[in-house]
């Protein structure tokens, strides 16, 4: 089976989720399909090779499960993205627009360091402003973002257009 069609066979539709008039893409099928995890990992990968990626950062928290395993395959470090509040060390922060309001990640400090190449990945990539506010931290830091990954993408939301100037995006499976 093609690798689109093997993730998006294990993709369930979850309707009114969070709320009414939404439909949730959950991930919990492909989770649980080690087999079908491994080739989406690998497919991440090879859409990254040969880029000199030094670390892959990645928003909380279904994007840690992709980002870490997609960073041990480039052979680069992981940098989690969280909530404000939730690391233990000296951080940076930015704020960033959503369509319904505002939100903030922040990272460590010392995470990246300046001419860190930063490969910014999630699970899903709707409006892009968590993405965009994920890349502006980095830069925040003096990292040079040099892609986004998605394992899905949300066509319609236009998120690709907000990320398109502030590097290459790839997602292995987008939804019109």
């Amino acid at each position: 089976m093609e690798l689109i069609q093997e993730i998006v066979a294990r993709i369930r539709d979850v309707p009114d989720f969070p709320k009414k008039g939404i439909l949730f893409k959950d991930i919990t099928p492909l989770l649980l399909d080690a087999a079908a995890l491994r080739r989406t990992i690998a497919g991440l990968a090879a859409r990254f090779q040969g880029r000199q990626i030094d670390k892959v950062a990645a928003m909380e928290a279904r994007g840690f499960i992709f980002a870490v395993p997609l960073a041990m395959q480039l052979g680069a470090g992981f940098v989690p993205l969280r909530k404000p509040g939730k690391l233990p060390w000296k951080t940076a922060k930015e704020t960033y627009e959503l369509e319904y309001g505002t939100d903030a990640l922040e990272m460590h400090a010392d995470a990246v360091v300046a001419g860190d190449r930063v490969l910014v990945v999630d699970d899903l990539l709707a409006t892009g402003g968590t993405a965009q506010g994920a890349a502006r931290l980095v830069q925040k830091c003096g990292g040079q973002v040099v892609g986004f990954g998605f394992v899905i993408e949300l066509g319609f939301l236009k998120g690709r257009a907000k990320l398109a100037p502030l590097g290459p995006v790839e997602a292995l499976v987008t939804y019109e």
